[in-house]
């Protein structure tokens, strides 16, 4: 599967130190973040950081990195975002990583060009922030909408609803 965004994925932050020995608490984007338990190594704030230890709580995972063994040097990270490489994510042959849209032509199902993917943004419902020309469509991801996607060509295929809301893109 070709891939289109970067090297590495950001998947969480460091929102606190835990404890005095070093521990933090990271907050993963993705509701079941089992990975975090499987990886030697993580990305914070763009260095990598050998994981010594790690276990998830109700509250979050906490992480013991190697070289930080106090509660400052722990508190000196939080708000770092922690990314993993690419590759170390488990994806299936139909996964798409939404980072990997950014970029894509959109085309209606008839293959009526309409824009490309600026940006993907969440909130309770993720959505597609579509850019063509001067108008900026937000589209709802669902499969009733986006009915198909071709990283390889770097295609994505909508079926938007009428009254999609249309906003003229501030200079």
């Amino acid at each position: 599967m070709t891939t289109r965004g970067d090297p590495r994925i950001e998947i969480g932050r460091i929102t606190r130190a835990h404890g005095i020995r070093g521990e933090v608490a990271i907050t993963t984007y993705d509701p079941e973040p089992d990975l975090l338990g499987s990886l030697d190594a993580l990305w914070v704030g763009g260095t990598l950081r050998r994981v010594l230890r790690a276990r998830n709580t109700h509250r979050g995972w906490l992480v013991l990195f190697e070289s930080i063994a106090t509660r400052n040097e722990a508190e000196a990270l939080r708000g770092q975002v922690i990314e993993v490489d690419r590759v170390a994510l488990a994806l299936g042959d139909d996964d798409v990583l939404l980072d990997d849209l950014v970029g894509c032509r959109v085309q209606r199902v008839d293959g009526t060009p309409w824009g490309t993917i600026a940006a993907v943004e969440g909130d309770l419902q993720d959505r597609l922030v579509i850019h063509d020309g001067e108008i900026e469509r937000q589209l709802p991801l669902v499969g009733e909408f986006v009915t198909a996607i071709d990283l390889e060509a770097g295609v994505v295929t909508v079926d938007p609803p009428d009254g999609l809301p249309e906003h003229k893109i501030a200079p």
